[in-house]
């Protein structure tokens, strides 16, 4: 049997859970690249790591032709998607940081301007021609820091 031992053990102590108001987890949010987004695929959970900006508040990345979140989101007076997107900056040492989930309708851009703008704007770190862009806007933030307790 193969065990994994943490090779740099977690800083000492328990950790705090600290509420992050919406807005402040926004803009955390934004000030990270990378985030995962969660949808429904054949009845189950499905998750994938994207890359994003934040625009007025709302959540846009852009992937593929086809791809499973966009083929809910297609037709005339399509209403979206439920979502979830999740972005988070944690310590690997401390374990100290914040995570923001977002939960919404993921839609399709279909504006040619707007494209063309979220085409400059975000460069897909993932092999592949990305023709679709989707905006999440976003209906529930929620935002934890993990602190250490002072005690």
């Amino acid at each position: 049997m193969v065990r994994y031992v943490d090779p740099v053990p977690a800083a000492a102590g328990p950790r705090r859970r600290v509420e992050i108001p919406a807005e402040e987890a926004l803009r955390l949010l934004g000030g990270v690249s990378l985030g995962r987004i969660v949808f429904t695929r054949h009845a189950l959970p499905t998750i994938r790591p994207v890359n994003h900006v934040l625009d007025d508040g709302d959540i846009v990345l852009r992937t593929h032709d086809g791809a499973a979140l966009t083929s809910h989101t297609r037709g005339a007076g399509a209403p979206g998607v439920v979502v979830a997107y999740e972005a988070d900056t944690l310590d690997p040492v401390t374990h100290l940081g914040w995570s923001v989930v977002v939960t919404g309708y993921a839609r399709l851009v279909t504006d040619p301007a707007d494209l063309a703008r979220y085409h400059r704007l975000i460069h897909p770190w993932v092999d592949r021609e990305m023709t679709q862009t989707v905006r999440i806007h976003p209906d529930l933030v929620t935002g934890v820091r993990l602190v250490g307790d002072p005690g």
